[in-house]
């Protein structure tokens, strides 16, 4: 999944009326679920992605295969396409005895489990081909899990706790993705320091990851079922499977179709991340090659870095309240690219945890911002509460177009130019994402979407 960083604010009338009703929204059951949930939505992402490239890269994997393993992310660009059957389908056996979205969350968390475990029986030096296989795996059920876990925040909190519920979701998301992170390295630097082989400490590490699954599914057991899917079920009981499926797919892309500039602004959502996809594929690798250490790596690049986005999160949301939707995006397009220069800048100094540090706050703190907004972007694109669930997910799954496929010859480009000149590139492939933004801004389509508060 691209990684979610906004809020939702609660209706009028809703907003808590003292610091400690504020406080409390975030203390309620369902707010708590939601939480635990964007932990397990937040965990799986790294495991196929930059945590993998690390243990590739270690393994003596080359740059050029390391780029194009940005292709095992494809599951997150397509899962749009089975978004309509998660919603219309059962599971055999998981539904009856837990619910419709139950059901599916804790269907998806064994099929999780099932990956990483598989994944960690794999070895990068030997086999790559059963790496991306594996990794394929671990991304389908991933995004499968990010679909119900999408939906059954929606459904499952009244309007008084969405926004609270955002916010604890997109915290314990990056969390999550913290600990797949740094947390794995750090987990497999403990292994290999007991004396066991490279290849066993990734495996056991790896291992741990699958366990950690588990918060979710003791989450998902200890839920109770919406009571708008419950709703939901009840009135399309009817209706056979196919008609709900077809009904849900159709409506949402043809809806989508019919309006003004629709074309160019699924392009847009395509291509405004490609900077970050870009650089981000080959951030990892280039910091190992610079001579950091597999810790550095886990307390900067990770550790620095949630600290960054964090940051740049509320920075973000300053933005968008600030000024309109389209400066707001001006705003996060142009300083998400620039920062790419904090990389060229760190080629040239070397191995200096001071010069990493700044480089990865530059980098996450203006991703951050951008991704705020864009996400509010999206967010004012789902106007159709009929087909919410399915065009978010479309939504997402293009933004995850940049990361998947065109950020896939990023190895072939850093091999070629090396590393000063490659974060160059990074920033100038920002540049068609702005001309599309000028030319939508022209034709009024930010206008046209209205107010959007994030």
């Amino acid at each position: 999944m691209t990684a979610p960083d906004a809020t939702s604010p609660a209706g009028p009338g809703t907003a808590p009326t003292s610091w400690r009703d504020s406080l409390a929204v975030y203390l309620q059951p369902r707010v708590l679920i939601v939480l635990f949930l964007g932990f397990a939505s937040g965990l799986p992402l790294a495991l196929s992605g930059s945590t993998l490239l690390v243990w590739m890269r270690e393994s003596g994997v080359d740059l050029k295969t390391i780029g194009l393993f940005a292709l095992v992310g494809t599951p997150y660009t397509l899962k749009f396409l089975w978004a309509p059957l998660v919603d219309a389908m059962h599971v055999p056996l998981f539904t009856r005895a837990f619910g419709r979205r139950r059901g599916w969350l804790l269907f998806s968390q064994l099929l999780l489990i099932a990956a990483i475990l598989l994944l960690a029986l794999t070895d990068p030096a030997r086999s790559p081909f059963y790496v991306a296989l594996g990794a394929l795996l671990v991304a389908t059920a991933s995004s499968t899990q990010d679909i119900v876990v999408d939906a059954f925040r929606v459904e499952s909190l009244p309007e008084s706790e969405q926004a609270a519920g955002m916010a604890s979701y997109v915290a314990a998301y990056r969390i999550g993705m913290l600990v797949s992170t740094a947390g794995a390295l750090f987990i497999v630097s403990g292994f290999e320091s007991t004396g066991i082989t490279r290849t066993s400490a990734w495996m056991w590490g790896y291992v741990v990851m699958a366990a950690m699954v588990l918060i979710g599914t003791i989450t998902a057991l200890v839920a109770t079922e919406p009571e708008q899917s419950l709703r939901a079920e009840a009135a399309t009981q009817t209706q056979t499977a196919l008609a709900r499926v077809l009904h849900a797919a159709i409506g949402a892309f043809s809806e989508f179709l019919t309006r003004k500039d629709a074309l160019a602004a699924l392009a847009f959502v395509v291509l405004f991340k490609f900077t970050d996809a870009f650089s981000g594929t080959m951030t990892a690798p280039f910091v190992i090659d610079l001579g950091f250490s597999r810790n550095d790596y886990a307390a900067i690049v990770k550790g620095v870095g949630l600290a960054a986005t964090l940051i740049g999160g509320f920075a973000g949301g300053f933005v968008a309240r600030r000024y309109s939707l389209a400066t707001s995006l001006w705003i996060g397009g142009v300083v998400q690219a620039l920062a790419n220069l904090s990389f060229s800048w760190l080629a040239f100094v070397g191995t200096s945890q001071w010069a990493l540090a700044f480089a990865i706050t530059c980098e996450n703190f203006t991703s951050a911002i951008g991704t705020v907004i864009f996400v509010a972007y999206l967010s004012a694109l789902c106007q159709n509460p009929l087909h919410t669930a399915t065009q978010y997910a479309l939504l997402t799954a293009l933004a995850a177009v940049g990361r998947t496929y065109l950020s896939s010859g990023a190895g072939f480009v850093a091999d070629t130019t090396g590393w000063p000149l490659f974060f160059v590139i990074c920033m100038l492939v920002a540049i068609p994402s702005l001309v599309l933004l000028a030319w939508l801004q022209k034709r009024g389509h930010f206008d046209a979407l209205g107010p959007v508060r994030v």
